[in-house]
């Protein structure tokens, strides 16, 4: 999880002119340089201090970058480089695992897109659009089924995998720990469905070490809209991310165990959806929305049919102090969607809603935005007082805010979503 409150701050840019202006310079050829020309190194060196890294971008923009060469991409990326992108409407250039890492610690959230670029370019080339079947979501009509199955949501088996997942060292999408984190998740899931007809669970490999896994129990027709749910299984250290420790309890350990306690109550009580339900759990969030956005071009690429996406990142926390809300961030977000949520948070919860922003990619829901599906996000707080532990040793159960009861709701939310959609 990350977020910007104030994209382009004064904040942002101090510590971040030089190293995006080497940055810049370093890679001359992501750009055209026949237009970089009209502009002098001192006009350069004014744009960056105006809003650090996130004007390269912009710059990059306004010079008109072209698609990059296979040829060129291949090597950049041989060579160690990274294509990111810090918005829709600013270029992608190329940065080192440092520099990413610069911008997770800047708290700017940002795409990786390298692996999924050239997919992307095609889509894009061949003006493949989202499949999308829904004008509006139905009036919430299942409280009947849903109620009598919200008391099987259990906090002590919520605990009982969270304090499996925070006993790996970390779950850093490239370390071994990473995939051992991945393989206890499906290992669980795969207990649940066992002997379970119409429930599957697969894992979704990627070219780094961690899987995505994906479980599903099926609709009436293979056909059907998919509704998705999804979380991230990774954590970071952004001290030491391969070797540091990372529990990740809250960052995204409270919104993994969330789902998994969902699927597990609708699968023990025999859920028959009409729609396609999808519990997803994403690799490599914290490198730049990795996983989701490779499962999420796939599904375009695919011509598969996205109903809803719901991401819970981050459910555990209030501010001591504070009254404990259910926060639906709104941009980035299908409004649609997110009214929805708001809707059955009330009919479902019993805390209040409040509404706020995160910025450009700052969760797995972005990827489902990116291309073109409806996405919603329910996180644990407004962004001014959400979880100060993540990315570090300290994110655990054990920090004075975190709650069971809180991340409760969230679960709630999930299974009324699954089911209301889905049924």
């Amino acid at each position: 999880m990350h977020h910007l409150p104030t994209l382009g701050s004064a904040q942002c840019a101090k510590g971040m002119t030089a190293w995006a202006l080497l940055l810049l310079v370093h890679h001359p050829r992501v750009i055209n340089t026949d237009r970089a020309q009209r502009y002098s190194i001192s006009q350069l060196s004014s744009i960056m201090k105006l809003s650090g890294l996130l004007a390269l971008g912009s710059l990059l923009s306004s010079l008109g970058v072209l698609a990059v060469p296979i040829a060129e991409f291949d090597a950049k990326v041989a060579a160690g480089f990274r294509l990111i992108q810090t918005s829709d409407d600013k270029a992608p250039f190329w940065a080192t695992e440092d520099e990413k890492l610069e911008l997770l610690r800047k708290d700017i959230g940002y795409f990786d897109l390298t692996e999924t670029y050239h997919l992307e370019e095609d889509l894009k080339a061949k003006k493949v659009k989202a499949v999308v079947e829904r004008a509006t979501y139905p009036a919430i009509s299942k409280q009947t089924a849903v109620k009598a199955l919200l008391p099987s949501l259990s906090t002590t088996n919520m605990n009982s995998y969270l304090s499996k997942l925070t006993a790996f060292n970390n779950r850093y999408y490239k370390a071994t720990t990473g995939l051992d984190a991945s393989n206890y998740i499906y290992d669980t899931l795969s207990s649940i469905a066992a002997g379970k007809s119409g429930v599957t669970v697969t894992k979704f490999s990627h070219s780094w070490a961690q899987q995505s896994i994906i479980a599903r129990i099926a609709g009436s027709s293979s056909s059907a809209p998919i509704v998705v749910l999804g979380a991230h299984e990774d954590s970071i250290n952004q001290s030491n991310p391969m070797s540091g420790r990372a529990p990740g309890a809250d960052d995204d350990g409270t919104g993994a165990v969330n789902l998994i306690e969902v699927f597990r109550v609708l699968v023990a009580n025999g859920f028959k959806p009409t729609k396609n339900v999808e519990f997803h759990w994403y690799s490599g969030e914290e490198g730049g929305l990795l996983g989701s956005n490779a499962i999420a071009t796939n599904y375009k690429a695919a011509g598969k049919s996205v109903y809803a996406m719901l991401q819970l990142d981050m459910t555990g926390y209030v501010k001591p102090g504070t009254t404990g809300t259910i926060t639906l961030v709104t941009d980035n977000t299908d409004a649609t969607l997110t009214n929805y949520v708001i809707s059955l948070a009330g009919a479902y919860s019993s805390i209040k809603t409040a509404t706020t922003t995160c910025g450009y990619g700052c969760s797995d829901h972005s990827s489902w935005t990116r291309q073109g599906f409806p996405a919603a996000f329910p996180f644990e707080s407004t962004f001014s007082n959400d979880n100060p532990n993540i990315h570090s040793a300290a994110d655990t159960t054990s920090v004075t805010g975190f709650s069971w009861s809180h991340s409760l709701e969230f679960a709630k939310i999930g299974l009324a979503f699954a089911y209301e959609l889905g049924a």
